[in-house]
């Protein structure tokens, strides 16, 4: 199984597990998340969703061959039905990351209510290199995290960064030792569950309200434009670049 699901004592535990593969996400995995998010979303007894990976790796993003057989077209593909029901889940979100989170696995974390890191994770946003641009809305909700410049690095060098700089940033909440992580945000998470699930709700609402109109704009724009460029030239090259294993040339482009 490729997407791990369970309930217990009112969390919903969303897991990766595809470790063969990094944790790679194909479109049936991201369907299984949806999937998940909606029933956590309509069952009562769920107070709060829990994404967690292994201790080596949350998730090396998109499973770059099934990307390209199975490419997203328009807004009703797997991957938007994910990005559309995580960023308007009305329930408390807490994320647990360790090791690499790459692309998505990042980006998802913008639209986590709480997020605790290992000492051992890494983070990257590769869009630019791969001849794409942002998703997940991480193009304005980044920069209103943590300021315009910081995002401009982030985004347009798509080099990774290590959890230290994550928690100076704000984009994380904790960091612990790896061995420790999944126990303390487990624990965290339930924290949550036993408290009042309406006023969780309300106060995570309250929160979110100004930003959600800028957030479904920022989606669409993104969606339009990643599509567009995953048919053109550039991110042909960098994809092949990646399976042949040489760096991509980009010169013959303007």
């Amino acid at each position: 199984m490729s997407i791990a699901v369970s309930k217990q004592g009112g969390i919903a535990s969303i897991g990766f597990d595809r470790i063969e593969k990094k944790n790679a996400i194909t479109s049936a995995m991201y369907q299984q998340m949806t999937d998940a998010v909606l029933d956590a979303g309509r069952d009562p007894a769920i107070r709060v969703l829990f994404f967690h990976g292994a201790p080596e790796v949350f998730t090396s993003g998109n499973d770059l061959d099934d990307f390209l057989r199975n490419p997203p077209k328009g807004m009703d593909s797997p991957v938007f039905q994910f990005i559309h029901a995580l960023s308007q889940a009305e329930k408390p979100v807490v994320a647990a990351v360790a090791g690499a989170a790459i692309g998505i696995g990042t980006t998802m974390l913008l639209h986590c209510d709480v997020v605790y890191a290992a000492e051992n994770a890494k983070f990257s946003l590769p869009f630019a290199q791969l001849g794409l641009c942002p998703e997940f809305a991480s193009s304005a909700l980044l920069p209103a995290m943590v300021g315009y410049h910081v995002a401009a690095e982030k985004l347009l060098f798509g080099e990774p960064f290590l959890a230290p700089e994550a928690l100076q940033m704000g984009l994380v909440n904790k960091l612990l030792p790896a061995a420790e992580l999944d126990a303390y945000a487990r624990a965290r998470a339930a924290t949550l569950a036993a408290l009042p699930a309406s006023s969780l709700r309300v106060t995570k609402s309250l929160m979110k309200a100004q930003a959600r109109p800028m957030v479904a704009e920022a989606i669409a724009a993104e969606g339009r434009h990643f599509g567009a460029m995953l048919l053109a030239p550039e991110a042909k090259e960098a994809f092949t670049a990646f399976f042949e294993k040489r760096r991509p040339d980009f010169s013959k482009f303007s």
